[in-house]
């Protein structure tokens, strides 16, 4: 079983997509000849040709449009956006268009079409190259929203988002692209859409996070074990659907929540979340849900990126307060 990163396991996830289904069409910015900006898709223009693997303009709501037309007339489209803040050309494409296709021919026509794109902060990039834009997508009805936090998870979660029949806004956490080595199966599986991990099973605290930060959990959680406090850690995996039933049961069992994401705090995932405990296990609580966020803030230039984004040490600054 091979050991592969997060962006080699978006390959592996596609080469064996394409294989398999000749309606799965690649396309965006610099995917074929370069393979893509971060190598996503290396290899796949020279195997299936530039009919399959696409290099469009530098237009992204043209690369939407388009994939919209491809998903109606049957094909899969897998459109890469370069980075995350290079989506808000697309909007009203992904808006008033893909999400509500579906709904507006009352079930004639899906959309099957994935958006994929690197989002977030840690790569010291320049603005527009740092945005976490979650919450555009998992507000809008008709999407379905994927992060996934491991190279396992990327490759089965991104083969389960090419069987859905609805728009997949697909995010992966370039801080971590090649930060992480796991063994990932050959071949065909998929992971489901819909239900998060318990990343690490605890007692005493809550962490939810997703994409790069699930892994900043799982470090403040090794190093709050010695001082004798179990995190129990969840992995949403994915925002919409989100999987509502293990994120409730844990409150439940802990009775402390600590949400972790590096979006800005205000109308953050992290406040629905927040929200929908409180409405489900307020009397299970012992303190008050505290999140750890980005500011609400444009993303900073690199000189200050380490403050703004999330960290073990505000993590386990957290911990601390919800356990007094």
């Amino acid at each position: 079983m091979p050991k592969l990163t997060i962006v080699e396991a978006v390959k592996d996830a596609l080469d064996t997509a394409m294989a398999a289904n000749k309606n799965v069409i690649v396309l965006g910015e610099d995917v074929g000849v370069d393979g893509g900006v971060f190598r996503a898709t290396d290899g796949l223009y020279k195997k299936y040709g530039n009919k399959r693997v696409i290099d469009t303009p530098l237009a992204e709501s043209g690369i939407v449009g388009i994939s919209i037309a491809m998903a109606v007339q049957g094909l899969r489209p897998v459109a890469e956006i370069q980075f995350d803040g290079f989506t808000y050309p697309a909007f009203d494409q992904l808006f008033s268009h893909a999400a509500k296709l579906r709904n507006r021919s009352r079930g004639q026509y899906t959309c099957p079409l994935i958006l994929r794109f690197p989002y977030g902060g840690g790569i010291r990039a320049l603005e527009h190259h740092n945005e976490s834009p979650e919450t555009y997508f998992t507000h809008t009805p008709g999407l379905k929203v994927i992060i996934p936090s491991n190279p396992y998870d990327t490759k089965g979660l991104l083969l389960a988002a090419l069987k859905q029949q609805d728009p997949v806004i697909f995010m992966e956490p370039k801080r971590i692209y090649r930060a992480i080595k796991q063994d990932v199966p050959e071949g065909y599986y998929t992971v489901e859409i819909g239900k998060a991990a318990i990343a690490r099973e605890g007692t005493d605290v809550t962490l939810i996070a997703y994409g790069a930060m699930v892994r900043e959990a799982l470090k403040a959680a090794d190093q709050a074990a010695p001082k004798g406090i179990s995190c129990e850690v969840i992995d949403i995996r994915t925002l919409n659907p989100c999987d509502w039933e293990t994120i409730i049961s844990s409150a439940q069992k802990t009775g402390r929540i600590v949400i972790i994401h590096e979006a800005p705090r205000t109308l953050g995932f992290g406040a629905e979340i927040a929200a929908r405990i409180q409405e489900k296990a307020l009397y299970n609580l012992k303190a008050p849900i505290l999140r750890v966020t980005g500011y609400d803030t444009p993303f900073p230039y690199f000189k200050l990126e380490n403050e703004y984004l999330p960290s073990t040490q505000k993590i386990l600054s957290a911990i601390d307060k919800v356990m007094q």
